[in-house]
Formats: structure tokens, sequence, C-alpha cells
């Protein structure tokens, strides 16, 4: 789930493996009055779970819609929702078949079909958009629906595909709401998941209510709901000190942050590891400066990732030497063991080797956010402080950027990735296999085989080795640098009870959760 996709995820200790406008959808009385308000910086890029792969639209997805399966709290291992049964037929791990429950509506009335559920994971491959999550399912072959059945045939082995289908790519949409073969406009959602959409404002606010025909792994449904969304953090900041929100989630400032006391009584905080990490992203292309590893590895051997930890974070994240994250089976750090400490001199030599003339001139963009705008300064700081190269900077409002990078406009971007599941695999095909998510331009027939090497076992600690062979591939072509994972923090009034599980470890929100005690 990148912040691009970007999901909100913890890591526990257990872990082994490693349209604008207000549209009335629903009656005005269906929500209570004192709906528990939710404060976040992250945005909804689409309400149509094919045309967006970020945090805010996922968080949002996983209470509006419906997967076969899903994580219960803290679980590694998915189990059924609008599934009765799943599993894999035969040893290949090449055929998924699922039996759909009998008893599942939309919260619009219609019963929702196994024609459905093909549909919804059909028009998401043929959409295929640029910044929707097409890409989680690189070996998903045909699906064939037959009665109550759904059967995934796929082209290769693939041990995470149930922990794929449990995100919101395997969401599924009503097939006689949204069109085949584009995205769904307006403000309307058709989905079985435990809540309905009440009412929806782009960039302001969505009113979610109890869904009654919601049928599924859950036990009951929640109460009322109002998200407010804010265009930067200091905007959230704000929003909590003046009392309009009741929990905030991603991302109060940092140092408010680390200001935070886990024993004020009139707080309830939520600390936790989290696999959450941000990356420079490298434009690879022919028609980039990066096109030369060896001009990315001198921005590797320039970066200081101290400063940014003590100085930008206030300390509320910790330096990252790898592709996978710490918590994770396989994580080692071949950027720590490359670059252990910045080293302009040995830029300068890389750079010379690539017989590039200096200062390389290369244009940086970012999300448009405070705490962003102080990160990039930083490293701009850094990169020109020697002379090597010379930076032009760009914030980007967070739907263009996206759309910017996906069509190769910054020579170097940063994005925040969140993991969709809590298994290594998602920090690889979608970073930096072939047609990763990241838009890169990065294709490495070695990474590719990597990468399918450890989709081959069931049994994930077989993989450790796959995966330390990519992280070191990682670091030696560097189509990506990884700068910093960090923690997670929910913070809610005292009133208010379940807010720790919207940081559970599992990607899912689970706002139904949430209520006044």
């Amino acid at each position: 789930m990148r912040s691009v996709r970007v999901r909100i995820l913890a890591i526990f200790a257990v872990l082994v493996i490693a349209g604008v406008g207000a549209w009335q959808l629903l009656p005005s009385g269906g929500a209570k009055s004192d709906a528990v308000t939710i404060g976040t910086s992250d945005e909804v890029t689409s309400l149509d779970p094919a045309g967006a792969y970020d945090a805010g639209s996922w968080a949002i997805y996983s209470n509006l819609y419906q997967s076969l399966m899903t994580f219960k709290a803290g679980a590694v291992t998915p189990e059924p929702d609008a599934a009765e049964s799943c599993g894999f037929i035969g040893q290949k791990l090449q055929t998924y078949q699922c039996k759909l429950r009998d008893d599942l509506t939309f919260s619009n009335g219609r019963k929702v079909t196994a024609e459905d559920v093909t549909f919804s994971f059909e028009r998401l491959l043929r959409i295929n958009s640029d910044v929707g999550p097409a890409g989680l399912f690189p070996t998903l072959d045909t699906v064939v629906a037959e009665g109550r059945t759904i059967t995934f045939n796929l082209s290769g082995r693939d041990a995470t595909f149930p922990q794929k289908l449990a995100t919101g790519a395997g969401a599924i949409v009503d097939s006689t709401k949204y069109p085949e073969d584009k995205l769904r406009t307006g403000n309307e959602v058709d989905g079985s998941g435990p809540y309905a959409l009440k009412s929806y404002e782009s960039g302001s606010r969505a009113e979610l209510v109890p869904n009654l025909k919601y049928k599924g792994a859950l036990k009951k449904t929640g109460e009322a709901v109002t998200i407010r969304y804010y265009k930067s953090s200091d905007e959230l900041l704000s929003a909590w000190n003046s009392g309009e929100i009741d929990v905030t989630h991603r991302q109060l400032p940092p140092a408010r942050l680390s200001a935070l006391n886990p024993n004020d009584p009139d707080l309830r905080v939520t600390e936790a590891d989290s696999a959450e990490i941000r990356n420079i992203i490298f434009n690879v292309r022919d028609d980039s400066p990066f096109s030369d590893k060896r001009v990315r590895q001198a921005v590797a051997a320039i970066i200081d990732r101290g400063p940014l930890v003590r100085e930008v974070y206030q300390s509320t994240v910790e330096p990252l030497y790898s592709l996978i994250p710490q918590g994770f089976i396989g994580h080692s750090t071949p950027f720590f063991d490359a670059y252990p400490s910045s080293d302009p001199q040995r830029a300068k030599e890389l750079l010379q080797q690539a017989g590039v003339e200096t200062p390389v001139s290369i244009n940086f963009a970012y999300r448009a956010d405070d705490a962003y705008t102080k990160e990039t300064a930083e490293l701009r700081r850094q990169l020109e402080k020697d002379g090597l190269f010379k930076v032009s900077v760009k914030a980007v409002e967070w739907t263009k950027y996206q759309k910017g990078y996906a069509a190769g406009e910054y020579d170097m971007y940063t994005v925040g990735w969140l993991p969709d599941f809590p298994d290594p695999d998602t920090f690889s095909q979608p970073l930096v296999g072939t047609g990763n998510v990241l838009h890169s331009g990065y294709s490495s027939k070695r990474m590719d085989k990597l990468i399918a090497a450890t989709q081959q076992f069931s049994d994930r600690s077989r993989t450790a080795n796959d995966f330390k062979d990519m992280q070191s591939l990682v670091g030696e072509e560097v189509p990506l640098l990884p700068l910093w994972q960090k923690k997670d923090y929910v913070v809610a009034k005292s009133d208010v009870a379940g807010s720790q599980y919207l940081s559970d470890g599992t990607g899912v929100w689970r706002l139904w959760e949430l209520g006044r005690i």
C-alpha cells in the first residue's frame, strides 16, 4: 500500500516473516449525531478501487468494500471474508480457488455473485491505471466463475496470492454500477463492506455509517464515523488542538509526535513499530541523468540519514539501509555496508567514472507537505554542499504528483511506502520488479528471477537467502535509496475506545472498532 500505496501497518514480534461536492447516498438518519471523527493528512485519490494504490484510498476501501479474504487484527495469515473458503489446488501454487458466501449483498441491496468477483479482477487488469494496484497481480492469468466457485489461474507460482487477495486490490465491486473498461466517476460507492458511504466531499470529509447488510468475517459492524482530510500535517495539528477531531492518524508533525506522553490521562496514545518506509526513487530512463548507475551510487555515497532522523523528524524515524525494513524476514543492511558514512570524495570519483560534468543538474520533486518540504531541503543541502549536484526542487499536489512520476517527469522523487500485507514480497515486485508501481523505469532480469524465486514457497522462511540477494542487488544497482523507517502513532481522546486497531499490523483500518466510552 504506497503512500503511495500508498497502508497503515505495524510489525509485531510474532512475525516469523517478515468528484468534488457532497453526494447524499443514504438517508440522513443513518448516522448518529455523535459519530467518532478521525483526522488524517492522507488523501483519497479515487473511490474506485481500480484507480488508487495509496494509503488514504486503501484505508477507506477496507471499510466500504469487501474482499474474498481479510486479516484479523495482528494476524499474518488471511482468512475468508466474502468467501466461505479458499485454498490452492494442487502443489504447483498456480491455481487458487474460492467459494463465495451465499448471503452477501451490496449496500444498495443487490446480491453479490461470483460474476461480480471475476468482473472486479478483470476490470482491474483491463483498466491498468498508472496509479492503480493492477501491478500486485503480475501472475494472474484468468479468473473463472462457476456457480459460487471462483478459480484464479496463475502464470507462475505465487505463495503470497492469498495475502494479495486480502488487500484493497481484491475489492469486490457491483458489476452493474462500475464501467468495465474505465474508472467510475463521481462520489458513489457500491460495496459490501462493513460500512456504507453516507456522504463524501473530495479532499474534505467522508461520512460512513454501518452497512446493516454486511455478512463476513466480522461479528459486528461499528458506529458511525466521520473522516476529515487535511492538506498538511500542520493543518491536522491545528484541527486536533481545536478539538475538531477525536482521533488522529497519519500524520501529526514530527515535533508534536516526539512530545507525546503515553501516560497523559487525557489521551490514548498508540505507538507501534511500523514498516512504513521512505525512499528516494531514481528515474533510470535513458533521458535521465540517473540512467547511469554510478550517478545513482554517487547520491548514495553522499546522503547522510542522521540529520534527517534527528533534525527533520525529531527521532520519530530510524535510518533505513535496505529495501526490506526491520521486522521482515530477509532484512539486511546493504546500503550501510556499502556506504557507511557520507563520502563526497567517493561520490566525485563515481561521477568522474560516469563521465558526467559536475555539477550534475537534476530536478527533484516531492509531495507538497510541510514535513516533506523540510526533508527535501535537507537532502538538497547535502547534495549541493560539495558542488557535485545542482538540485531544482518542486513541490507537487499529491494526485498530480503521482501522475507526474508515472509519466517520467522527474529525475528524482521521494515516495513513502506502507506494506499491503505482512510479507516481504510487498517490497519486491511493486518497488523493483519490471513494471513496478513506482514507474522508475528500472528493469532487471536478475531481479525478476529473484522475485519469482521468493514466491515459490508457502514456508516463507525458505525465502530468506533470495530476499537477501535481492537487497544486495538493490544496493549495487540503486534503483532507489532507502531513507528511513518510522513508528506509527494513533492519538485519541480519552473517551474513544478502539483507536489502537487503526494500527494493528495487518494493513486494515478497522473503523468498526471505534466507539465512545
